[in-house]
């Protein structure tokens, strides 16, 4: 172990790939730092950047992306009250309060320290479960992986925020979408006499268009309904003000926060493993726990450390967490990780247990670049700090057309083909009418990065075996379709209580 980490240690601290994670940090915290542009719009434009490197480089990019993304998310909620990522909702309870009370310095500090700190922890977790549920899942054959894929599938789908039917559906469309091209027999399947569509659809723009262009069209209706509101004078004042980071009190304050920080650490690696739930649902979780524990609880909210500590903490800790089922498992959880899936696939690597085996000095490469990154976010958000609040306030009207014409560019690049725009274009639409309907992406983007696996795993196991009771027979893959029913019906009884109770009220 020692020997693969001190060789990736030399692979990672060479100029070039330096160099791309510092500038992958500073990409991600203008991306996180950008209200409604969100870290998983900057790791879906970054994708095809990745396309003429190799798999380090490639992913020492989007890494730095992730880490800076996170901890950018801060910076519009305490300047703005506007979180920059969903995960950094909670940071505005009490960053936005110390920011108006006249110390914005001191509250963007706290969170930078907070999420570097978070960010070294969830490396510790990774390096410490990673390996260990790699070597369990080697046991995995094609029927417990095909098991397995349809439990994260239904997981995400089922825990969709009162959707759980539409996640559901989502789901089943994004897994159709994946069976579309040849299938592992050799047929080719619903090309409807479309040359295009013979060798199937590219992943790359469908998660380009399903996510970012929708999202981009989202964001174009809400912003008239931002600039109208009274917030507007607030972000010029705020804009005016000026950002000094009070070194010595922020030391004071986080070696008054080692408990909230180790818990809340610890919080955000626990939520992050777990498909589905989200940097959101461990923002709040760690300040929920923060409050609880603090002696000062009904200070929560006035603009303590002890809140922004919580948040960003748990917020940087996913990356490690959320890397671990994605790379030993080959289930991404969410969005971002469905994307990290795709870098890993695009240079022929295949995210799950034999990877640990046939690639440790990548594995390590990764472990050293979460380390390397937050110490450049570390110093980038301490010395640019300024610079990055002006960039919050970035209006749609000019963002909107230049990730446009990015997402084009990228999807192009693919295969050099009108076809790719296209195919962005049409789930671009989709996409946005899914978001208008209530209807979550994250199933439908999972259904279609993970639908060729659940399809070659099938094909597999029927063809070893072609009774389907053996998937019932083998201990695992029962287990994983019994935690797949217990799932759905968990959804189900919530909806129902949820349903009943507004009935009540």
């Amino acid at each position: 172990m020692d020997h693969f980490i001190f060789q990736s240690i030399q692979e990672i601290m060479v100029l070039d790939r330096i160099l791309l994670i510092l500038i992958g940090v500073i990409a991600g915290i203008i991306a996180g730092a950008i209200p409604g542009f969100t870290v998983t719009m900057g790791i879906v434009l970054a994708f095809p950047f990745t396309f003429a490197m190799d798999a380090t480089s490639g992913l020492a990019l989007m890494i730095g992306i992730l880490v800076g993304g996170y901890a950018g998310g801060m910076i519009s909620g305490i300047m703005l009250g506007i979180p920059g990522t969903p995960s950094s909702i909670a940071t505005v309870f009490d960053g936005f309060p110390m920011a108006k009370n006249g110390e914005p310095g001191r509250a963007l500090g706290i969170g930078i320290a907070s999420s570097f700190l978070g960010t070294v922890f969830s490396v510790g977790v990774l390096v410490a479960i990673a390996p260990l549920v790699a070597q369990f899942s080697l046991n995995f054959g094609p029927w417990e992986i095909t098991a397995l894929v349809i439990f994260a599938i239904t997981l995400v789908g089922s825990l969709s925020s009162g959707a759980m039917l539409k996640g559901c559906i989502a789901g089943a469309i994004g897994l159709l979408i994946a069976t579309t091209g040849p299938s592992p027999g050799g047929q080719i399947r619903f090309d409807f006499g479309f040359d295009a569509l013979a060798q199937g659809v590219e992943m790359l723009p469908v998660l380009i268009g399903v996510f970012a262009f929708s999202q981009l069209m989202d964001a174009v209706e809400t912003e008239t309904k931002r600039l109208k509101s009274p917030q507007g004078s607030l972000e010029r004042n705020l804009q005016m003000a000026r950002i000094d980071i009070p070194y010595a009190r922020i030391v004071k304050d986080m070696l008054g926060q080692k408990l909230n920080l180790l818990r809340s650490s610890f919080i955000g690696s626990v939520v992050g493993a777990i498909p589905a739930v989200g940097g959101t649902a461990a923002n709040f979780v760690s300040y929920d726990q923060a409050k609880k524990f603090s002696r000062k609880s009904k200070s929560f909210g006035t603009g303590i450390p002890d809140g922004i500590v919580a948040t960003e903490a748990s917020n940087s800790a996913l990356i490690g967490g959320a890397l671990i089922p994605t790379l030993t498992l080959g289930i991404p959880g969410s969005l971002t990780m469905a994307i990290m899936y795709g870098v890993f696939i695009l240079h022929g690597l295949n995210p799950g247990p034999r990877l640990f085996v046939d690639q440790p000095v990548l594995i390590g490469g990764i472990y050293v670049s979460i380390v390397v990154a937050g110490v450049f976010m570390l110093v980038s958000m301490l010395v640019l700090i300024r610079f990055f609040a002006k960039i919050s306030l970035v209006p749609t009207s000019i963002l909107v057309p230049m990730v446009l014409m990015l997402a084009a560019v990228g999807a192009y690049a693919l295969n050099n083909s009108i076809v790719d725009i296209w195919t962005l274009l049409v789930f671009g639409v989709i996409g946005y009418l899914f978001v208008k309907a209530g209807v979550p992406l994250t199933p439908l983007i999972l259904g279609v990065v993970l639908g060729p696996s659940l399809e070659v795993n099938l094909f597999r196991a029927l063809q070893l075996d072609p009774n389907v009771m053996t998937f019932l027979t083998r201990p695992i893959s029962l287990a994983l379709l019994l935690f797949t029913a217990a799932s759905v019906i968990f959804a189900t009884w919530q909806e129902v209580r949820s349903a009943r109770s507004r009935e009540a009220t």
